[in-house]
């Protein structure tokens, strides 16, 4: 494919072209989970990052200029997604361990526990979400998956599978906004 190709591509895309966004797709997909396996070797999260960047692509096509070749984009972007990653797990793991740390320097005295009936108001604001972004909330957090395999297994898109999450997280952090260790019970 040469640059006036890619290009011409491009174009369609911006302008909406769901063949020509698969036919990117298909060609770009396994390439750049290879390359994002190599940067955070992870190749669940690998996958996840490349899927959650074609479903950015696709939706904020209208607005992106490709300069350089289509191929430099993707893989530029792809490196940025997976240096991104990254550094939130850094956060993350400082976090922790700083959370870690704490917890250590104090004695069960000092120390606050949760509040004795936390997991039951947790619970109560679960069950209070309509019945498909509960079941997809629970396939995260309680069975583990991952968006992509929620997607499979419910047969639904990915972005969808976000979008239900995102809900989910802003209704239990309505709902329990004043009960103590909910930011952990998040993560």
């Amino acid at each position: 494919m040469n640059l006036t190709d890619e290009r011409e591509i491009f174009g369609w895309i911006k302008k909406g072209d769901e063949k020509a966004f698969e036919s990117l797709f298909h060609k770009y997909y396994g390439l750049l989970c290879a390359y994002a396996t190599k940067i955070i070797n992870d190749k669940d999260a690998a996958e996840e990052l490349v899927q959650e960047f074609f479903v950015k692509l696709w939706e904020k096509r209208e607005q992106l200029s490709v300069e350089t070749s289509l191929n430099n984009y993707l893989f530029r972007s792809v490196k940025n997604h997976c240096v991104n990653y990254i550094q939130h797990n850094k956060i993350k793991l400082k976090y922790a361990r700083t959370v870690a740390d704490d917890g250590e320097s104090q004695t069960t005295e000092e120390f606050d526990f949760p509040e004795p009936d936390i997991f039951e108001k947790i619970e109560i604001s679960i069950n209070s979400l309509p019945e498909k972004r509960r079941e997809i909330f629970r396939l995260s957090r309680r069975d583990g998956l991952k968006y992509h395999q929620i997607a499979e297994k419910l047969q639904i898109s990915v972005k969808t599978v976000e979008t239900q999450m995102s809900l989910a997280f802003k209704t239990l952090r309505e709902q329990l906004r004043n009960t103590k260790f909910f930011f952990t019970f998040l993560l």
